[in-house]
Order: C-alpha cells, then sequence, then structure tokens
C-alpha cells in the first residue's frame, strides 16, 4: 500500500446528486497522477500516469496508478482527460487501456499526438476525442469546459467538471507565465468567470507551493543560455525533458544565433520533438537540425547536443555519455553540459551522480545550482493565492505534490479565506465526497503501487523489491548440507559461498564446525525435517555474520538427504 488509511473506513454508497472524488495517484507524491469522479454510476478519469523508480527500487522500470478500484468497472468509465502530455499524466494510458481498449481519450491535439506514439508501440488502437481551450464537451452526467493553462509543455488545460452535486475546476499542472514563449496565456478571465458564477471545489496544483513569490517566465532562459553558448570552448551538451517543447525551442533558437548545428538524443527526445515540429509547436530554425550520425563530420565548437537524462535515468542518454558507456558519444575537456531542468523530488542522488561522472571526464555541467538554465512549469505561491481570489472557491483540495507541497498548498488556501473545514488534505485512496456544497472525506479505497518490472506488471510485491535491496546492500550467502536422513549425521558440507562480500569464502572457516555441531544436535532434537534444519542454518550462520562481520545478507540454506 503507498498510502494506507486505516482509521479511514469503506466509503458509504454514492448519494444522489453527490460527487466522489477519489484519487489514485499524485496526492503524497509528484508523479503518477490520476483522479476518479464518480456521478449517478458513471466513472470520468482525469489523466492516468506513471511515477518514476527512486534508489530503493531496484529492477522497477515504471510506478503504475492502482486499477483495482475501478477494474470491474471499467464498463462505467465515459472518457479519459488528459491534462497534458508529460509522462506522469499520460505514461499509464496504454496499461489501463490493456484492460479495456475502447475507453475514448480526450486531450488536446499535442497530448493526443504524444499519446497516440505511445500506444502505437503498445499495438493499441484506441477512440480519440481532440479539444482546445474554449471547448466544452458533455460525457455522460459529466459536463466539462475546457481552459488554457501554460506550463512546461504546449496545450496544457485545466478542466471545469459541472454535474447537479456543483462545478469542480481542476487546475492540472498550470503556471501564470505572463510572458510565454507560445502566447498562449493561462486563461485568468475563464477562471475569474467560473469564480463569479461558483466554483464548489477547487483542485490546484500544488508542486511549487513552498516557493514564495511568481515562477520566472520562460524567457527569462534566454539570456543565460545566450551566454552559456558564448563562452563554451567546445561541444554543448543540453539535456532537457523529452516532452519540454519550449526548451528545445530555446536551444534551437540560441543554437541558430551562434552558428551552433543540433542533434537530438534519446529515443523519446527525436519521437517527441519530430511530433512537435510535424505539429507546428516546435519552429527548426533552416539548416539548423542534424542527424546525430553526422556530428563526427562537424567541428565541435559547431555542435550542440539536446538529449534525455536530466533527472539522472539510469538508461538515458545522459547517464550512460556521464559513464562512458554510450555508443557514439563520450566527454571530453572543454566540453559543457546544462541541465535545463529542476530536480524531481528523489532524484537528487541519480543526478548527482551524473553530474560527477561528467565533471571527472572534463566537462562543466551547468545546472540550475549554479546558474538560471531552468525555471519551473508551475505555479509557485504568489501565482496560487492570485488563483483563490480569482476562483473564490467555496472548498479546496489540493493536488499533485508530496504532503508538504500539499500542506504549504492549504495555508495558502486558508489565508485568502478559504475557511479551514472546507480545505479537504487527501492522499492517494482517500474518497471525497462533494454534496450540497460541501466536500468532505468519507473514507477510503485500497490504492498501493503497481510495478512494471520488464514485461511484468503488477508481480512485483513490497517483499520482492525487499529481497532485491538486501541482495544489493547486503550480499548473498547459500549453504549447502548434505544429512544422512536415518542418522541426522552431516554426511557433506557444509559448502558456503558468498556474493557482495569483500572477504573471499574462507572467512566462513570457522563457523562450518558450528554448522555441523547445530545440524546434528537439531536432528537429534527430533527437528529433523528439512525445513527445520534450513532454519537451524539460517540462524546459525546468520548470527554469527551479523556479530562478526556486521552484515545482514540473504541466507539460502539447502539441506539434502541421503
Amino acid at each position: 500500500m503507498s498510502h494506507p488509511h486505516p482509521d479511514l473506513p469503506v466509503p458509504p454508497a454514492l448519494a444522489p446528486d453527490t460527487l466522489r472524488i477519489i484519487p489514485l495517484g499524485g496526492l503524497g507524491e509528484v508523479g503518477r497522477n490520476m483522479t476518479v469522479f464518480e456521478h449517478s454510476g458513471r466513472l470520468l478519469i482525469v489523466d492516468c500516469g506513471v511515477l518514476f523508480p527512486e534508489d530503493h527500487q531496484p529492477g522497477v522500470d515504471l510506478i503504475l496508478p492502482d486499477f483495482d478500484y475501478i477494474r470491474d468497472r471499467l464498463d462505467d468509465i465515459e472518457a479519459i482527460l488528459l491534462t497534458h502530455g508529460h509522462e506522469d499524466h499520460i505514461g499509464a494510458v496504454p496499461f489501463l487501456l490493456r484492460e479495456k481498449a475502447d475507453i475514448p481519450i480526450v486531450g488536446s491535439r499535442l497530448t493526443l499526438a504524444l499519446i497516440e506514439a505511445k500506444l502505437k508501440e503498445h499495438r493499441i488502437e484506441s477512440y480519440q476525442l481532440e479539444v482546445k481551450e474554449g471547448q466544452t464537451e458533455r460525457f455522460g452526467p459529466f459536463e466539462v469546459e475546457f481552459l488554457a493553462v501554460n506550463h512546461s509543455i504546449p496545450d496544457g488545460l485545466a478542466m471545469a467538471i459541472t454535474t447537479s452535486a456543483g462545478v469542480v475546476l481542476h487546475t492540472g499542472d498550470f503556471k501564470m507565465d505572463q510572458l510565454p514563449l507560445d502566447g498562449r496565456l493561462t486563461d485568468l478571465n475563464g477562471f475569474a468567470r467560473l469564480g463569479d458564477a461558483g466554483v464548489d471545489l477547487f483542485l490546484v496544483d500544488s508542486t511549487n507551493a513552498e516557493v514564495p513569490g511568481f515562477t520566472p517566465h520562460e524567457r527569462d532562459i534566454s539570456a543565460v543560455l545566450d551566454r552559456t553558448f558564448s563562452a563554451a570552448p567546445r561541444r554543448i551538451i543540453v539535456a532537457s525533458f523529452a516532452s519540454h517543447v519550449h526548451r528545445v525551442q530555446q536551444v534551437l533558437d540560441v543554437a541558430a544565433a551562434h552558428k551552433r548545428k543540433v542533434a537530438f538524443v534519446g529515443r523519446s527526445m527525436v519521437r517527441n520533438m519530430g511530433i512537435a515540429r510535424d505539429l507546428g509547436y516546435l519552429r527548426v530554425p533552416p539548416k539548423t537540425l542534424i542527424d546525430l550520425k553526422s556530428i563526427g563530420d562537424i567541428p565541435p565548437e559547431q555542435v550542440v547536443l539536446m538529449s534525455t537524462g536530466s533527472q539522472g535515468e539510469p538508461m538515458a542518454a545522459l547517464s550512460r555519455i556521464a559513464n562512458r558507456d554510450h555508443p557514439a558519444i563520450s566527454v571530453e575537456d572543454g566540453d559543457v553540459v546544462i541541465l535545463a531542468s529542476s530536480l524531481i523530488p528523489g532524484n537528487e542522488n541519480a543526478v548527482s551522480r551524473v553530474i560527477n561522472g561528467l565533471t571527472r571526464a572534463g566537462a562543466t555541467v551547468v545546472h540550475k545550482g549554479n546558474a538560471k538554465v531552468h525555471t519551473s512549469g508551475h505555479a509557485s505561491a504568489g501565482e496560487l493565492l492570485y488563483a483563490y481570489n480569482l476562483v473564490k472557491p467555496a472548498n479546496v483540495m489540493p493536488i499533485h505534490g508530496e504532503a508538504r507541497h500539499l500542506q504549504a498548498n492549504a495555508a495558502i488556501a486558508v489565508s485568502s479565506g478559504v475557511p479551514q473545514k472546507q480545505v479537504v488534505l487527501a492522499e492517494d485512496g482517500v474518497v471525497v465526497d462533494l454534496a450540497e456544497g460541501v466536500a468532505r472525506i468519507v473514507g477510503s479505497v485500497p490504492c498501493g503501487y503497481v510495478y512494471v518490472d520488464g514485461s511484468n506488471v503488477g508481480g512485483v510485491a513490497e517483499a520482492s523489491l525487499k529481497d532485491r535491496r538486501i541482495l544489493g546492500e547486503e550480499g548473498f550467502i547459500s549453504v549447502v548440507v548434505v544429512v544422512d536422513s536415518v542418522t541426522g549425521k552431516v554426511t557433506g558440507g557444509p559448502e558456503i559461498h558468498a556474493r557482495g562480500f569483500a572477504e573471499d569464502d574462507s572467512v566462513f572457516d570457522g563457523i562450518r564446525p558450528e554448522l555441523v555441531k547445530a545440524v546434528e544436535q537439531a536432528a537429534e532434537g527430533g527437528n529433523a525435517d528439512t525445513y527445520q534444519l534450513q532454519q537451524t542454518i539460517r540462524r546459525t550462520i546468520g548470527r554469527w555474520v551479523g556479530g562478526r562481520l556486521r552484515r545482514r545478507p540473504m541466507i539460502i540454506p539447502v539441506v539434502v538427504e541421503s
């Protein structure tokens, strides 16, 4: 369970004229965003994203929302509405469509193009409805108005969901950049109009709620990039999210101004920027873009590589470059690497390893800690306060963020005049009902992490991850003992082999006689079955290793009867 709530009951049956909100991801974490709205026996889903694993989840590729709550009600789903095209909002859609492929997907033009590319990889055909700001559509008992918001990817949408229970305004990921690169402003007039008519529940992005003031403009980054490009003596590598069209646009424009060529590095970067270019969201200056294979024909001082891996992902291009195992790119003295992204919480260690690896190889690494090479896509505290004053909501439910972000957002709502009792602090799995103008917590549903490990979805349990952590951190010991099934005497072994220890196997010479003694005494005492003897071996060598070597390895005892 990701967020167990044993103190909360099973929610009651849904009453008439009540809207139920069930977050299945994104509350208490940054990622895995998915919210289910239920009304009149029908369901509407907003976003369906993934969470990327941390160091303590070895071998895991992705983490999905838990679909158990809706698995028996897939026929009740009216549609999946997507706020924008980031992985933490769309990445789990193919896994949900594996359960039922004909659930309609609704989103803006770029968002649908990005999800279509993902669905092709999964060989899924889907029904899609393209929408844009200003448009209103009905999905069963839900009427949804779509509003423009700006974010770190084009075509972001907020959604006003109207039912007989009232109006819910869901911001999606948003900020209030007044000088957006694409000229597309957050629809503050629409927010105010809805607020004047009455918003019963406001679901608000919390990611930057702890950051005071206003998020800097995207345009502020261009000048910093220009200075960095001017000072770079050799090749420049810029790492960013593979969906950050605005940042890639800035890199292309600055590169063209400095007469440099740009090559995209990383499969997702090549795919996403190809989509953005085809749809007109990315404008490539003439003769600027080149194929990665041709960079060897161009002087290093004329090359820019636009790469994935800004979060230290192990298999992404930048990590492979830092580890010196990328097939086409190696870092040399004089190269400049720019990490043009914010750190997602939990990725700090991975990013530090990448920075250190690049620095060791001779590169100068420019990142948000030492230069203004990135600005967030999320509203800071000043913008959130502005939004609350525009919308004047009756109830507020902070979304999208860790617990501290949700708490900070709640405090901003209260400071704007929303009564404390009308600010609902929920986490994944906590069920909230909106009825008669009041939002309140009514229970919880099971809501665990679902791990994707290769082609295995949901087959990896927490116990398996614990075993992996032990193997990685403490090592492994196998003990093989042959026991006479009649006398209980040890007739072979113990053979002891270890992995993950600095010492060789001879370190166990002192424990072998003790193991023989313990096994034979257990057999004489009537504990002669194989399982009992294995437990005896595990306890004996476990105590010895803990006391002598200060380790707690995984111990695999094998008893063979002769």
